[in-house]
């Protein structure tokens, strides 16, 4: 019988795979803050249209200041907002990076893998094929 197929670099292989698997998390994290961010700033524009709404109908001095003030603190939690949603997208864009490389290396391996197994199974092919003709050969052999 045969023995069964080991590809030489499988612990490389698995480490490649483990070290994608860490990076698509890394990835995920940080476009779970993306999201967060977005949904933050969703909030606020919707505090803008319901402070613009609400602000129609005051007349009164204190009201309409209070409402100002309101809409500067909207305003500064948007601005900084913002800004950490630049931040995020420039880590979110560094985590792909790496995700794309660590993807480039396992790719490779796993074709290599591919390749090597191919060559693997068309050698115990032939083998068998040969072993075949053998038995069919000595077995026409004895009956002459």
């Amino acid at each position: 019988m045969a023995k069964a197929f080991k590809f030489e670099l499988q612990d490389v292989l698995d480490f490649r795979n483990f070290e994608k698997e860490q990076a698509q998390n890394e990835l995920a994290k940080a476009l779970a803050v993306e999201t967060q961010i977005n949904n933050s700033l969703d909030y606020i524009a919707a505090k803008f249209v319901d402070l613009k709404n609400r602000m129609k109908s005051y007349t009164d001095f204190e009201d309409i200041a209070a409402s100002n003030s309101h809409k500067q603190l909207l305003e500064s939690q948007k601005e900084q907002l913002l800004e950490q949603l630049a931040q995020a997208k420039l880590v979110s864009e560094e985590k792909r990076a790496v995700l794309a490389e660590i993807m480039k290396k396992t790719t490779a391996l796993e074709k290599l893998k591919e390749k090597e197994e191919a060559a693997y199974k068309e050698q115990l092919d032939a083998q068998e094929a040969a072993f075949i003709d053998d038995l069919a050969n000595s077995g026409t052999q004895n009956r002459q």
